[in-house]
């Protein structure tokens, strides 16, 4: 089947507070996930842009919420408008830790108020067993009746066996059903068609 296209991305701003929100209200997808757990690179894999989020090797990197707005095209001609929303990065900050509080505050102001959420991308390294802040971020977003659904980042860095193994152990640890999680590699967009048949239903 002929897939997804993205035809437009770019940045549109960084928030700092609900106030500084984009004005216009389109669909939102959001991705959130450790620092270093690789959303800037998942978003940048399926805009298909090299550095439209910005990557770094600096844990905590992220303390805005960035919001990019893409255009996708259906294979017959339909054009969506979305904002693929990055949040910042959760475990790790070289910040205060009254920075840290206000951070907290203003995400989870954000992801309480917006209406126009559809799902929430939950990134977790795909060779690590969940660490507490993600159950805990897992948790919060189930409370607040979000759908979230797992991308198990960094893929390619295991073979088909461990895969299984470990993809096995977030189901676990989370409690979620096998279709809740998809594998993804942002080096090679495995895993791209299929998150972009997800944002497609969602819409």
């Amino acid at each position: 089947m002929e897939e997804i296209k993205v035809i437009k991305s770019e940045y549109v701003t960084s928030a700092v507070s609900k106030a500084t929100c984009p004005e216009e209200l389109l669909p939102e997808i959001v991705f959130v996930g450790r620092s270093n757990v690789g959303k800037s690179s998942l978003i940048n894999s399926l805009t298909n842009r090299k550095s439209l989020a910005k990557t770094s090797g600096t844990p905590g990197k992220t303390q805005t919420i960035n919001f990019f707005k893409v255009t996708l095209k259906t294979p017959d001609e339909v054009y969506h408008k979305i904002y693929f929303v990055d949040l910042p990065g959760y475990g790790y900050a070289k910040t205060s830790k009254t920075n840290r509080k206000l951070w907290a505050k203003f995400i989870d102001e954000y992801l309480s108020s917006r209406r126009d959420i559809k799902f929430v991308c939950q990134l977790i390294d795909m060779r690590h067993p969940p660490m507490e802040s993600d159950l805990n971020s897992f948790a919060s977003l189930v409370e607040k009746n979000l759908p979230v659904l797992i991308i198990a980042t960094k893929s390619d860095k295991l073979g088909k066996t461990e895969r299984q193994k470990h993809l096995n152990v977030i189901k676990n640890a989370l409690s979620v059903d096998a279709d809740s999680i998809i594998p993804y590699s942002s080096l090679k967009n495995e895993g791209r068609s299929d998150l972009l048949d997800v944002i497609l239903n969602s819409l």
